[in-house]
């Protein structure tokens, strides 16, 4: 295997790799811009196995989506729709209840609750959701609103950040995912999402979530417009935070979908790009204990594939995922355990079923 490195040209990158050294921006660029697929993935893996061993993960979760009315309307969101469009939906507090109660006998250990930037829903409405689901599933943990979000409901409420995520906190907020984060690159939110939060106001949120005792996610959305150079900057800037911080469990890379966006002239991602942007970001984010390989984005066949690359997780079973699939995804909605499980196996991983703070439920 060292002989397809030293053909790849990254003796350097193995020793560094081996030695636990971090990686230079170059470094990561010379792996980006590389086509040794297979010399990328044993890089990778190396990390992988060091952090996680034979392990891959998964969790029993459930995704609900509140509301799709938004103010930000970016151009590569499917999802978001101004308020009074035929599409536009927002639920009640009883609905959100409702779809926790439909799968009361499933042992569902996470709800992931994100939603648009609604222009009128009060700040009460947000807390009253995650009291309402607690009040249906005590037991559950519930990772809700993105930074973005949550630096909306700040401005609702008039009070800090911080202020804001202990109210939402003493409400039954467990963690916050990891989406919002795009590309931090102000050229490519100035052409994509010009009215969304800065990236360096979602990090500001992170590290204030970190610093409240929330851990968080991370997310790129690559396979746009962004150049490399921009990714490897995202992927700096959150080892940064990391370093400053350690309040993030994982970072997900996301496949851009084009269909029904304002960026549909652009095509999908391919499944080189796809690995190369797990494996890169395994090599980069040293101090991140896990990188996720969302079947959801990528389709469960490259998510497993993903498992040899860096990843060590395959995020969950879902249960109605609306965004991305608004984006024309052509993914299942669920994944049952059991699907998981199989393809975890053949894969050549030990599925590890867990909750969301990673702490293992059951080995199989």
């Amino acid at each position: 295997m060292d002989t397809l490195i030293e053909q790849a040209g990254f003796g350097d990158i193995l020793e560094k790799v081996r030695a636990e050294e971090r990686l230079s921006l170059e470094d990561g660029r010379r792996l980006f811009e590389s086509n040794n697929i297979l010399a990328l993935g044993y890089l990778a893996n190396i990390v992988r196995e060091r952090k996680n061993g034979n392990q891959a993960f998964f969790i029993y979760n459930q995704h609900i989506n509140y509301s799709n009315v938004c103010t930000n309307l970016c151009k590569f969101c499917a999802f978001g729709k101004e308020k009074g469009h035929e599409q536009a939906y927002e639920m009640t507090v009883e609905e959100v209840k409702d779809k926790v109660r439909e799968r009361l006998d499933e042992p569902i250990s996470e709800i992931h609750m994100v939603g648009g930037i609604h222009p009128d829903l009060p700040y009460s409405y947000y807390l009253d959701l995650l009291r309402g689901i607690k009040e249906v599933r005590p037991e559950v943990h519930i990772q809700a609103f993105t930074c973005v979000e949550i630096y909306h409901l700040a401005e609702l409420a008039g009070k800090s950040v911080g202020e804001t995520l202990e109210e939402l906190k003493e409400a039954g907020l467990g963690s916050i995912p990891g989406g919002g984060a795009e590309v931090f690159s102000p050229r490519i939110r100035e052409l994509t999402c010009e009215r969304k939060l800065s990236g360096q106001g979602w990090l500001d949120v992170a590290k204030t979530a970190h610093r409240h005792g929330l851990n968080t996610n991370a997310t790129l959305l690559y396979g746009h417009i962004e150049t490399i150079g921009e990714r490897l900057e995202h992927l700096d800037a959150l080892r940064k935070t990391q370093d400053e911080t350690g309040g993030f469990l994982a970072y997900i890379p996301l496949a851009f979908h084009p269909k029904n966006t304002e960026m549909s002239e652009h095509s999908r991602t391919t499944g080189m790009d796809d690995l190369k942007n797990v494996a890169v970001a395994r090599l980069m984010l040293d101090n991140f204990p896990h990188i996720k390989a969302y079947w959801v984005m990528i389709g469960p066949k490259m998510a497993q594939v993903a498992l040899s690359f860096g990843a060590d997780d395959m995020d969950g079973t879902v249960k109605e995922e609306v965004i991305t699939h608004m984006a024309g995804a052509e993914t299942e909605q669920a994944l049952g355990h059991k699907t998981l499980i199989r393809l975890i196996k053949e894969a050549g991983r030990v599925p590890v079923q867990r909750d969301t703070l990673y702490n293992v439920i059951e080995t199989f």
